[in-house]
């Protein structure tokens, strides 16, 4: 009977991975607010261990308009890599403040190059590549989410 709950809690953790979804607390909105206007992403947020190192891995590709967010409470230096991402995607590191602290554009799928911070973030967003050079997010830009500078 034990070794039944345990395959099958396995299973229930391994489905989302092999259909390439990540395990996400839920989704919410995001606004980017830059100079050129408010971006507004469909986002699937990270809040625990398990989610954040998942992240968006084995992901074979994302809505234009969506992403993910990890949510680091307390905010921390955080490093990033891409293993097992197939997808290129920019990153948003982003201060408890909601302002963008750094922007790493295009990175590299597989890559085990280590991404940093560059000091202590509240979160990280994670977008398809291209979208930061669309929307134009530079460090000082405001991110809206709830829990960041004050956002309900």
């Amino acid at each position: 009977m034990l070794q039944r709950i345990i395959i099958a809690g396995l299973v229930a953790l391994a489905v989302p991975i092999l259909l390439g979804t990540a395990l996400a607390s839920g989704t919410g909105t995001l606004v980017l607010k830059t100079n050129s206007g408010e971006h507004r992403y469909t986002v699937e947020i990270a809040t625990t261990n398990g989610e954040r190192a998942t992240g968006l891995m084995f992901r074979r590709s994302l809505p234009e308009d969506s992403g993910m967010i990890f949510i680091y409470d307390p905010p921390q230096a955080v490093s990033m890599w891409m293993r097992n991402t197939y997808i290129p995607l920019d990153m948003v590191f982003i201060t408890a403040e909601g302002t963008v602290r750094r922007v790493e554009a295009n990175t590299e799928p597989f890559s085990t190059d280590v991404i940093d911070s560059g000091g202590d973030v509240a979160a990280v967003l994670e977008l398809n590549a291209g979208q930061a050079a669309k929307t134009g997010v530079r460090p000082g830009d405001q991110v809206i989410f709830p829990g960041l500078g004050g956002a309900p």
